[in-house]
């Protein structure tokens, strides 16, 4: 498989089957990933896995405190403006019409948007952190190896859902991991092998047109 198929095959499943995945498979591929960009080769990345008992005791932590924990960081601004404000509104309404949920039906919304706690059904959580006192460089540099981890799991056969979501939890995560106080949780991931009949994996996001938002100098 080459890159552009694997960017290509790359979604944010939302449906996991429940097949485990070897220790050896999620090592390799967090290894691996290590080789992405870092400015000053600072490595910001810390990286933790769960799978199996302690998943299930972390699941059964969080499914029991619903209304999440003081967050470490907004993940979207405050009073989203255009042309952001409408692309997420759409990705919203494209998401939960994939699975026949309408608007109306908040109650419905809410039970989908509570699976974000279970990992959708994954058997494998990452959770990526860093240090509190770097900055939006070293962010970065954490994104860009979470997207080498999604790349590589899409050619051992795996998918991925980067979740922001646990930006709601950061309490409990630290506590499961066991992570340093000077650390924060930046994100986390489900990990495992998608659920290829549910329609929800079905539905891919829309992407604006290359004219949008690049352009192109000096060229013949």
């Amino acid at each position: 498989m080459n890159v552009s198929d694997a960017i290509e095959h790359r979604i944010s499943v939302r449906a996991f089957l429940d097949r485990p995945v070897a220790k050896d498979v999620v090592a390799e591929i967090i290894t691996k990933a290590a080789r992405a960009p870092s400015g000053g080769n600072l490595q910001p990345w810390r990286v933790y896995a769960l799978a199996g008992e302690p998943l299930a005791a972390f699941k059964a932590a969080v499914a029991a405190n619903p209304g999440g924990e003081p967050m470490e960081y907004a993940v979207y601004p405050p009073d989203l403006w255009e042309p952001f404000r409408t692309r997420r509104f759409v990705n919203g309404e494209q998401l939960y019409a994939s699975v026949s949920v309408p608007r109306e039906d908040k109650a419905a919304r809410l039970r989908w948007f509570a699976r974000n706690a279970e990992l959708f059904g994954a058997p494998v959580g990452l959770f990526f952190c860093l240090d509190r006192k770097l900055g939006p460089p070293q962010w970065a540099d954490l994104g860009m190896y979470m997207q080498n981890v999604m790349l590589l799991a899409v050619e051992a056969g795996l998918d991925t859902c980067a979740q922001e979501f646990w930006a709601r939890y950061p309490l409990s995560v630290a506590k499961t991991v066991g992570l340093p106080e000077d650390h924060m949780v930046f994100s986390g991931m489900a990990l495992g092998y998608r659920d290829a009949q549910h329609p929800i994996n079905g539905w891919r996001s829309a992407r604006d047109a290359p004219e949008v938002w690049s352009e192109l100098h000096g060229f013949d």
